[in-house]
């Protein structure tokens, strides 16, 4: 890809500025020296224009402006001089250093400092004055100087952008974290709201079905029972979780995430949802009571987990028993559910299969290993129809699964 040559404004201006500059000088007969090479006034505007083109190329040439301009400071040597072309050739070099490549910026003020030393040692030999001590200054003036300054104004920059280069990185980072932690706090929000209502509103649609599709006063009277309860308690878990998304006073306080102990109520609550469909669900709690307390997390995964399966079983599972397990075997916490699996008479509720993602996203986020299929097996119910399981294995301590 070739770059663009078109001096930019700054150039153009510095150019203009430095030539009408010299002509004045030239016209009112100002020079730097007299006496030398070139009789001939106009021949000082040679070396002028020289140096007034090579600010042109200052920025985009900045190479080719040095060169064009260090001949042209040579040559104004051997004329009448002018101020201006010194003053231009100043910025040239600046310019150089600043604009140029990262090599002639680190070479270039050594080089200057280089001429500026041997310029001044070589005229203290020639001379033999302490007036040589001036030109040398001259020359430190004119080339040592503008390199100096020109690395000074470009580490600067270089440090400037290094450090916005950060902060914008840093902005996306940031950015990448709030934009995860949404995604991850919109996903437990999604899985808890299923969790706490999908049980109730199933018992609703299954209820209200059986009452629309019976025509009998006892079942109608019964369905409207569970209805009503179902719809109270899911509306008070809505309000719970609502309550914990609002942002509140100081008087409101998060309600206590469930725990295993309430296995018992939510057993005794799936046999009355699910007594028309013919299930009959069971505990069994194999756990020592010197096992130890559960870590929150594990214990509210296996009691969500307990509860999304015996919803599914609600909507899903054939007649039959339902069995809910719960053991421990020394780091691990087993929690598995089985139902008879196959189509079932009477009213259903339709799955999106939320349920199933959001328990293996639990057990997903606590290291543990989850696992749902239909295998063969008796049920207990004595036909040896397949039985849906649903299994998931809970590290206790963290990184046991793991390793």
């Amino acid at each position: 890809m070739l770059t663009s040559i078109r001096p930019d404004r700054d150039a153009v201006s510095l150019a203009v500025s430095g030539l009408l500059g010299g002509l004045l000088l030239w016209l009112l007969g100002l020079h730097t020296q007299g006496g030398q090479s070139f009789s001939a006034a106009w021949v000082t505007l040679v070396p002028l224009t020289a140096m007034a083109a090579a600010e042109l190329l200052r920025r985009t040439a900045p190479a080719t402006a040095l060169t064009v301009g260090t001949l042209a400071l040579v040559a104004d040597q051997f004329t009448w001089g002018n101020l201006a072309t010194i003053l231009m050739f100043t910025d040239v070099m600046y310019a150089a250093v600043l604009y140029g490549t990262p090599a002639a910026a680190r070479r270039l003020p050594v080089a200057t400092l280089l001429v500026t030393v041997a310029s001044t040692i070589g005229f203290l030999a020639w001379f033999r004055k302490p007036e040589a001590l001036l030109i040398g200054l001259v020359i430190g003036l004119v080339s040592f100087i503008p390199a100096l300054t020109g690395v000074s104004v470009r580490t600067h920059r270089t440090s400037a952008e290094a450090a916005r280069l950060a902060a914008a990185q840093t902005a996306r980072l940031a950015e990448m974290d709030r934009t995860q932690a949404v995604v991850a706090e919109r996903a437990r929000m999604a899985r808890e709201l299923h969790d706490m209502v999908a049980n109730h509103l199933s018992a609703v649609a299954i209820h209200s079905t059986a009452a629309l599709s019976i025509d009998d006063p006892d079942t109608s009277r019964n369905a409207l029972k569970v209805i009503r309860e179902n719809s109270v308690e899911g509306l008070s878990e809505m309000r719970r979780l609502i309550g914990l998304l609002r942002e509140g006073g100081e008087d409101q306080t998060p309600a206590a995430a469930p725990t295993l102990a309430a296995l018992d109520s939510l057993i005794e609550q799936t046999n009355v949802n699910g007594a028309s469909g013919g299930l009959v669900c069971t505990l069994e709690d194999t756990r020592e009571e010197t096992a130890g307390a559960l870590p929150t997390p594990v214990e509210l995964a296996a009691y969500r987990i307990v509860q999304e399966s015996l919803t599914n079983a609600l909507k899903h599972a054939a007649p039959g028993p339902v069995v809910v397990r719960i053991g421990r075997t020394g780091e691990l916490l087993t929690v598995e559910v089985t139902s008879v699996f196959g189509s079932r008479p009477g009213p259903t509720a339709p799955g999106s299969g939320a349920g199933l993602v959001g328990m293996r996203e639990r057990v997903t986020l606590l290291g543990g290993m989850f696992d749902a299929e239909a295998e063969p097996g008796d049920a207990g119910d004595g036909d040896g129809a397949k039985i849906w399981r649903v299994r998931a294995q809970l590290p206790v301590t963290e990184g046991t699964m793991r390793e």
